[in-house]
């Protein structure tokens, strides 16, 4: 009888958490990496643009994408996050990036298609942010939070826009991508602080 009841008893490693050290750590160590070469990104790409991106000191700041989250936020709110909330808007801002670095990407080998470097560091860049997603999803099972599910975050893309028009729109994205990497080192920083490995 006693053979019989540890059968039907559920096996104890199912339901046990998983530490999320591990998974933080990775993806704190993947944000470092993509930090160090979202300028790069960012620089290649103007440079590859023409004038007035590749003009010396060139910055748009007041050029936004409705279909991507702006990572800017002051300081105030984004302490006041919680763990889920934080970890769900980069986890939106990530998934939109991964769509909108392909749409850069495909934009790029049709306006740049000698700039073989740029190509490159664009579909490098995506990787990482699509590896970081994943990293996050981690993060949140361990910490049994919901993941958000996919969404198309392109919606109706132009596809008639004009060629300067898909150059502002790689900027914003190449820039985004900067400022939401920095983010993520910022939120990673503080979960990996709360949990230490």
């Amino acid at each position: 009888p006693l053979c019989l009841l540890t059968l039907l008893l559920p096996p104890l490693g199912l339901g046990a958490p998983i530490s999320p050290a591990e998974p933080i750590s990775q993806a704190y160590s993947l944000a470092l990496y993509m930090q160090k070469n979202t300028s790069t990104l960012l620089q290649t790409y103007l440079q590859c643009q023409g004038s007035p991106f590749s003009d010396p000191g060139f910055s748009a700041p007041e050029l936004q994408l409705s279909s991507l989250p702006p990572a800017a936020v002051s300081f105030k709110t984004w302490h006041a996050l919680n763990d889920r909330e934080r970890l769900s808007c980069a986890q939106g801002a990530f998934l939109a990036l991964t769509q909108h670095l392909q749409l850069v990407g495909d934009d790029q080998s049709d306006l740049n298609p000698g700039s073989p470097i740029l190509l490159a560091q664009l579909g490098a860049a995506r990787l990482r942010a699509q590896g970081l997603l994943g990293n996050m999803a981690a993060i949140m099972t361990a910490l049994g939070l919901p993941i958000p599910p996919e969404e198309d975050t392109l919606g109706l893309v132009p596809f008639g826009a004009s060629a300067f028009e898909r150059k502002c729109r790689g900027y914003v994205v190449t820039r985004e991508y900067g400022h939401w990497t920095d983010r993520a080192v910022r939120d990673l920083a503080l979960l990996k602080a709360k949990y230490p490995g």
